[in-house]
């Protein structure tokens, strides 16, 4: 019986999407020549295929020929993709095909076959001089789950926030009166009843809490609570959760309008900045302590530049690697036909030709060859993954994430324990810090 494949890494899974979607996007036609096809799952792919026959026809009245050339072979070539699928997988597919522009008035076919993390919600086809990416981009970021509640004495809403997704998980109703038109010692023994069926409807609550979001409290980024009033305080100090459901309630709590469905969109909506900032957040204090490390003397637990990194990895001393989301590098394999030396450097598309053209760093002799080009952060994600090291990606829209970027190429590590520091990596670190 064959092992099942092995998990992928959701950083790295969501480093290869948002990747695939830069190259993607920087493809250019030299006319309305590039065709984007978003198929949802669950659509029929019978009326996609129609769908395509009447635009392959339209496009025959094209007036240039080498854009009606090209639009036909996209069309033709998005369908014979099609017919490969029986049905659309589960979270739909997205095709981009056409021909983008190389230069000096020439071009090149492009296919692109996206099966995105998130289901698609919409079907759609446009032709036009750019792929529309905007469906997939709102998938960038990790699918992060996040629990839900909206509570008052009425009622409660349970769900879940799976990236930008809303679950519907429960909706509880109470039997707590509102009001009542008792007066004298009847208004006492009905406001005790009244109590005494809100604090019955809140320990329900908070069994059902405990009943949906305790097993996934290791996954659990955080829980949201909302509502109208002062019932969601009362009910979150009060200690009605479990306790270690208790330590992941976000502060603070969120005033909501409703508390039926609606109301967990709309505390969603509420919590959207606060939980942006808890990411950003997580990301200062990561990065703080990398820089409290570099500001260390030579017993630093630091690491950074090419030979110090790539020392540290393969003596499997990384424990935290910290890589920027922006960072686009391949690792690039040479060797040289004179002398048979073979080295590796971590490139960008633009340093690639200039490397490739210089002499062999040993003998001097002709430019070595490139022998392999790999994903930069694929091959770091595996090598400190193999030793029993984490990977943090870190984004650039905080100052510390841009730090990374600019002072430290966009990669860096807190190490197990001290590794040598050459002295031009320790001057380095006393500028950058």
């Amino acid at each position: 019986m064959a092992s099942p494949a092995p998990a992928v890494d959701p950083q790295l899974a969501r480093y290869s999407f948002q990747r695939k979607l830069d190259e993607i996007a920087a493809a250019r036609g030299r006319a309305t020549e590039l065709i984007s096809l978003y198929v949802p799952p669950g659509k029929q792919l019978s009326d996609v295929m129609g769908y395509l026959r009447n635009e392959y026809a339209q496009s025959s009245n094209i007036k240039s020929r080498t854009t009606r050339k090209n639009v036909m072979w996209a069309i033709e070539s998005i369908m014979g993709r099609v017919r490969q699928y029986r049905t659309p997988p589960a979270n739909g597919v997205a095709f981009f095909v056409g021909s983008k522009a190389v230069g000096a008035d020439k071009s090149e076919p492009v296919t692109f076959i996206v099966e995105p993390p998130e289901p698609l919600n919409t079907y759609l086809y446009r032709c036009d001089s750019t792929f529309y990416l905007d469906p997939l981009l709102d998938m960038v970021h990790e699918p992060e789950l996040w629990g839900l509640l909206v509570i008052d004495r009425a009622e409660a809403t349970f769900g879940f926030l799976r990236g930008k997704r809303v679950e519907v998980l429960r909706n509880k109703q109470s039997q707590v009166p509102s009001k009542h038109g008792r007066g004298g010692q009847s208004a006492h023994r009905f406001e005790r009843l009244i109590e005494h069926a809100a604090h019955d409807f809140f320990v329900r609550c908070a069994e059902i809490a405990t009943e949906l979001f305790l097993p996934k409290k290791d996954v659990l980024k955080g829980i949201l609570v909302g509502g109208p009033g002062g019932t969601k305080e009362f009910f979150v100090k009060e200690g009605f959760l479990h306790y270690e459901l208790q330590q992941k309630v976000v502060q603070p709590l969120f005033d909501t309008g409703y508390t039926d469905d609606y109301g967990l969109k709309e505390l969603v909506d509420h919590a959207t900045q606060a939980i942006h900032g808890l990411e950003i957040v997580a990301e200062k204090e990561v990065v703080q302590r990398f820089l409290n490390e570099v500001r260390k003397a030579d017993a630093g637990l630091a690491a950074y530049g090419a030979t110090e990194l790539a020392a540290a990895i393969d003596a499997g001393a990384v424990a935290l690697l910290l890589v920027s989301e922006g960072l686009r590098k391949n690792w690039v394999e040479f060797r040289c036909a004179s002398c048979g030396y073979e080295f590796g450097r971590a490139l960008t598309e633009s340093e690639l030709p200039k490397v490739a053209a210089a002499p062999c760093p040993k003998c001097g002799g002709p430019a070595p060859a490139v022998v392999s080009s790999t994903d930069y952060v694929e091959r770091l994600f595996a090598k400190v993954q193999a030793s029993g090291g984490e990977i943090r990606l870190i984004s650039t829209e905080s100052e510390e994430g841009d730090m990374l970027v600019k002072a430290f190429g966009g990669v860096a590590a807190i190490l197990r324990y001290p590794m040598p520091r050459s002295s031009g990596m320790a001057s380095q670190a006393s500028s950058s810090a």
